[in-house]
């Protein structure tokens, strides 16, 4: 049997939304969206781009996976086409992804994983950009014992072992671990590859399956190790104060002074 890789993805609003888009409950503990698509998280699909790298040189299949209620099919489908082999989607009304945290996040991941062995290798993103936790792919690492390399620039397999370039505040260094492994990657690797129409077409053709909570034997809620005490959105305070004088020359005096005393300066 090939090489096997699995991806995981989740799906979050589009991160390049205007700020207008979000509302900060705070007595819900949550953010709303309003209005915008949602979208593979960027760092999964980086993730997925560095799974087709490795498919093009060593060959295998991927496996797309993400977690979910009412998940996009358009998603899904625009990201199999750009080189994945089958899709597996977690779905259930009562996963709503605001009030999972992340343990019961990789929980759920891991039980979905353990339906789709035997695999090599997992990739995931460095972390979602709707939370920017980053903790979810060792947590999944954790619960299924696998080595976990973390902040992937660059991925490779060669001989029943993955090579890792991780990305460091001066440079990187490389990593070596034996197969199967978990990796993150980080967006140093590249934007995922746009799919041509004709691979979109051929990917409504790719096995798809829908994996519910009882096939995972799983219910919910799952105890959360993480609690929200409270969200709000930041306080911004401004003032102005006006600058008055006879002449201009006399006008930048007066500013340079204030602005002197306020330790701008």
């Amino acid at each position: 049997m090939g090489l096997h890789i699995v991806v995981l993805a989740k799906m979050v609003p589009d991160p390049e939304g205007p700020p207008s888009s979000f509302e900060v409950r705070s007595e819900e503990k949550r953010v709303a969206v309003r209005g915008l698509p949602p979208v593979i998280n960027p760092f999964d699909e980086n993730a997925l781009e560095a799974a087709i790298r490795i498919k093009e040189r060593a060959g295998g299949s991927i496996t797309l996976l993400s977690l979910g209620r009412n998940l996009s099919r358009a998603v899904i489908l625009k990201a199999v086409a750009a080189g994945a082999d089958a899709s597996v989607l977690v779905e259930e009304d009562s996963l709503d992804q605001a009030l999972l945290d992340s343990r019961s996040t990789a929980v759920l991941l891991a039980a979905a994983l353990r339906t789709l062995e035997p695999f090599d290798l997992v990739l995931c993103g460095r972390q979602a950009s709707d939370t920017n936790a980053g903790v979810v792919g060792l947590g999944v690492a954790q619960l299924l014992g696998l080595p976990a390399v973390t902040l992937a620039q660059k991925v490779e397999v060669a001989d029943g072992r993955v090579m890792v370039e991780r990305v460091l505040s001066d440079g990187y260094e490389v990593v070596e671990c034996p197969l199967p492994a978990l990796v993150t990657v980080s967006g140093e690797v590249g934007d995922l590859r746009y799919p041509s129409l004709q691979a979109i077409r051929a990917a409504k053709e790719l096995p798809q399956r829908i994996v519910r909570l009882q096939d995972l034997e799983i219910s919910l809620p799952i105890e959360a190790w993480v609690e929200t005490v409270s969200l709000a959105p930041p306080r911004r305070e401004r003032s102005c104060r006006m600058v008055e004088a006879d002449t201009p020359a006399e006008a930048g005096e007066r500013l340079a002074q204030l602005l002197w005393e306020d330790k701008v300066v």
